[in-house]
């Protein structure tokens, strides 16, 4: 590793979730004494399941009812997490501080709207030449921002518009990869002196039919029975989507320093990779990420963002108990659901949470999730996205915030 390269610290979380929203509602649902008790909606999207928001109040963090008006949910979502996170990081909310502060978000598309679509079919059905009904009811009944809520770039706007944030501005697509490389990209550049503070993160917005059709075309979701990740197998293997959104304050040891920030804990290394999903292909080269990671497994959490679908997670999982069988192994997915680009920062938000409480997440029902006793002093975080993209963080505690 450099000899110059800077230390990089979590100084603020902003996380809303089915959990709750905020550090306190989180760490309180993630350790309850009574065991993981998921938030989950069953019936609404039958038979699949989603972890579904609770209500949020979206003028505690979005004032201005014209901007929350011109959101679409996942675009409310990032930005309240985003304020969240820079509030809980003490970071002064006028113009000039805030303009030193960089972003990076993993962003997917905009969402659709769900009642023209249903318009168009239903006065469609059956015409012998449905197009010029089609353009007519298209260009009268959606919303003229509904095409410009489409750019995955938007999400920064929204949050440069509303929190001031307006330094450097960066978005990555590409669903679990894009929030790995979010935080990849923004540790990068504060380790190396690029950046001094970034705000990173993301948001996914679950409750969307037209989402479901999607993965379940691709035969992605899990059914039939609600299940802990570790425990899906036939009908009920893969995800269940999870609306989150999940934005961390990142910075350079000495700017926190400088402001006096409290961090939550230390960022001490993250990478990502793509590739086969071949078994044996895979383990190899997610392996070699846990290899250059350095860990041990004493006092180690590990977080894992597996999706439930076989078998990759199957590989996953057995490659992190035969590498760590001292750790504490939890999975993301069975507490926020799977929540595509916000899941690797839901899971290094998490983990920043945990160190710096000291505890450890209750085990998911079912047995699969060990109980533990110790406090972790660091946590691995995993992201092994749905179709590509893997990544890992390892996130370190220090001192009690």
């Amino acid at each position: 590793m450099d000899q110059n390269a800077r230390d990089v610290l979590i100084t603020g979380v902003g996380l809303v979730s089915s959990l709750g929203e905020g550090v306190e509602a989180h760490l309180a649902r993630l350790t309850a004494p009574t065991g993981l008790q998921p938030a989950i909606e069953g019936s609404a999207f039958a038979p699949y399941f989603v972890h579904p928001l609770p209500a949020v109040d979206w003028s505690q963090q979005i004032p201005k009812k014209g901007d929350q008006r011109q959101m679409e949910t996942w675009q409310k979502l990032g930005v309240y997490a985003a304020g969240l996170a820079l509030q809980d990081a003490k970071v002064e909310p006028d113009e000039a501080t805030r303009a030193r502060v960089d972003m990076i978000v993993a962003a997917g598309g905009g969402e659709r709207d769900p009642d023209v679509d249903a318009l168009v079919m239903a006065r469609t059905r059956g015409a012998n030449d449905p197009q010029p009904l089609m353009n007519e009811l298209l260009s009268s009944e959606l919303r003229p921002t509904l095409f410009l809520a489409q750019l995955s770039n938007l999400l920064a706007g929204n949050i440069s518009i509303v929190h001031k944030v307006t330094g450097s501005s960066r978005t990555f697509m590409g669903e679990e990869s894009a929030g790995i490389s979010a935080i990849q990209v923004a540790s990068a550049r504060i380790r190396a002196g690029q950046s001094r503070i970034c705000l990173v993160g993301g948001a996914f917005s679950a409750e969307r039919r037209d989402l479901l059709l999607n993965y379940e075309l691709g035969g992605f979701l899990s059914r039939d029975e609600w299940r802990p990740v570790p425990a899906r197998d036939g009908a009920s293997a893969g995800f269940a989507p999870g609306s989150v959104g999940a934005f961390l304050v990142l910075e350079d040891a000495d700017h926190a320093a400088e402001r006096g920030a409290v961090a939550y804990g230390r960022l001490r290394f993250v990478a990502g990779d793509r590739g086969s999903r071949e078994p044996a292909r895979f383990e190899e080269r997610f392996g070699q990420l846990l290899d250059e990671s350095g860990l041990g497994d004493d006092d180690l959490l590990i977080l894992s963002g597996a999706t439930g679908i076989d078998p990759i997670t199957d590989a996953e999982l057995g490659l992190l108990a035969k590498r760590f069988p001292n750790a504490a192994l939890r999975t993301v997915g069975s507490a926020f659901g799977h929540g595509m680009e916000a899941q690797f920062p839901t899971g290094v938000a998490a983990a920043a949470m945990l160190l710096s409480a000291g505890r450890l997440p209750a085990p998911a029902s079912g047995g699969e999730e060990r109980p533990a006793g110790f406090a972790p002093r660091r946590a691995l975080v995993t992201g092994v996205g749905h179709v590509r993209g893997e990544g890992v963080c390892v996130v370190e505690a220090i001192e009690p915030r």
